[in-house]
């Protein structure tokens, strides 16, 4: 390779897949998502491949879109995550467990003791995906009659990062001597009070848990618009792409970095993670014959619903046989709805074109043979648009297998992928330090 290292592999978890027609595919387990057993064998199956990471996805509301669409969806029931991921912990031993929670509606001190419970319950293996809400019927569920304005919630989820940390930071890692003799069960000297008083946040702490295992679980973050890839430079550790072309990846990964290395922080220190629904089969015709059954499996009613949130605005009331007309900003995501825009402008799409599209999966997909697939990530990984991928399986258990069984040992074979896991942390696997205590000096 012309870059040194391995890549490394996320699974995004919707809890199971990300395509809207997933669980109608013939073979697959239609109750994944909220059937424990299943979730066990994707996790202990992902173990098996040398994943780095679990990563799950979240949701704070059921009704986001019209109920012919929603009726359609099988992600209107699944676990909370925080909720899951101590289970899988019990039933893996190296696989990292990354959880999404929301800065826009959670409060700081809730989120830093689930997060420092899971990393000691798991050994070290929790990972916090910070992420802000868009979605104005999860704001109806948390007495909130409009959403938070864009610029309102990104501010709000740095000053939660900051609480939060501060919040894991709260003991010296030494500070617990449980002497028996003395009768003493910690020190002082080496417990910090935070005392924290923003302009969204007034938290006194300390946290009642000891610091975590890695001494912060792994901070993610997904948001691809300025003040979202801002975030990320600032806090995060792994990030969460999505783009379909590695020219527009490669530029990610140069602005995130560079961000990043003039706020002081080593650009190596963030593993850059773009989504690939990944659709592994033995021929070209058949992987494509299998992608577009899949495809074919998503309903109208489905598609428009999916146009109509990425764009933040009504979509039936387009003409669907006509080019996506100018649609203004929205308080919605700012980046789903320009990803949705540049698509159809790109390939030339109608509005009924670009809704099928969104309406099952409109991201980067590779699909393809074993070697095909395998060359597409290698060049992505050497051309620096990536340290990896987050990887979506387009049906369950098949997609998963497909690619543990017959991608990783080709990924493997080159060099690209481990073999064995590098150590028992999440920090460790992904070569990452852990963060020194900004209260107390390490010894």
């Amino acid at each position: 390779m012309s870059r040194s290292g391995r890549l490394h592999l996320g699974a995004f978890m919707r809890p199971v897949s990300i395509h809207t027609a997933w669980w109608r595919y013939p073979s697959s387990a239609a109750d994944a998502n909220f059937n424990l057993q299943h979730i066990v064998d994707f996790a202990q199956t992902l173990e098996r491949g040398c994943f780095d990471a679990f990563f799950m996805a979240d949701h704070l509301a059921v009704l986001n879109m019209p109920m012919d669409a929603l009726k359609r969806s099988a992600t209107v029931t699944s676990f909370d995550p925080l909720t899951l991921l101590p289970a899988l912990s019990m039933v893996t031993k190296h696989l990292g467990l990354i959880a999404t929670a929301s800065t826009t509606f959670e409060t700081p001190y809730l989120i830093a003791r689930r997060f420092a419970s899971l990393d000691h319950i798991s050994g070290g293996r929790a990972g916090w995906n910070l992420v802000t809400t868009s979605n104005p019927d999860a704001a109806l569920n948390f007495g909130m009659t409009e959403q938070m304005d864009h610029a309102d919630r990104y501010r709000r989820a740095r000053e939660f990062f900051d609480v939060v940390t501060g919040l894991w930071d709260s003991w010296a890692d030494d500070a617990f001597l449980r002497d028996k003799e003395s009768g003493v069960f910690f020190d002082p000297d080496k417990l910090h009070t935070l005392d924290h008083k923003g302009e969204f946040f007034d938290v006194r702490g300390p946290l009642n848990i000891a610091r975590p295992v890695q001494g912060w679980p792994l901070i993610v973050q997904a948001g691809a618009s300025d003040a979202g890839r801002q975030l990320a430079a600032e806090t995060a550790e792994m990030v969460f792409a999505s783009a379909s072309r590695m020219e527009d990846l490669q530029e990610l990964y140069r602005d995130i970095k560079g961000r990043a290395a003039k706020l002081g922080r080593d650009p190596a220190g963030i593993k850059i993670m773009p989504a690939a629904l990944v659709l592994v089969a033995d021929s070209e015709a058949e992987a494509q014959d299998r992608r577009a059954h899949l495809d074919s499996l998503v309903e109208s009613d489905s598609a428009i619903a999916a146009l109509s949130i990425a764009l933040g605005h009504d979509a039936t009331q387009f003409d669907p046989d006509a080019p996506l007309p100018e649609v203004p900003e929205s308080n919605q995501s700012k980046s789903g709805r320009e990803r949705a825009i540049a698509l159809g402008k790109r390939e030339n799409l109608t509005v009924r074109q670009l809704a099928q599209r969104l309406g099952g999966y409109s991201g980067n997909a590779f699909t393809g043979t074993v070697q095909t697939i395998a060359d597409r990530m290698q060049e992505w990984f050497e051309a620096e648009a990536c340290d990896g991928f987050t990887v979506m399986f387009p049906y369950l258990p098949d997609g998963l297998h497909d690619f543990v069984n017959n991608l990783v040992p080709e990924l493997q074979r080159r060099g690209l992928l481990r073999t064995a896991y590098d150590g028992p942390t999440l920090r460790e696997n992904l070569g990452l330090p852990r963060p020194e205590n900004r209260f107390f000096a390490q010894d």
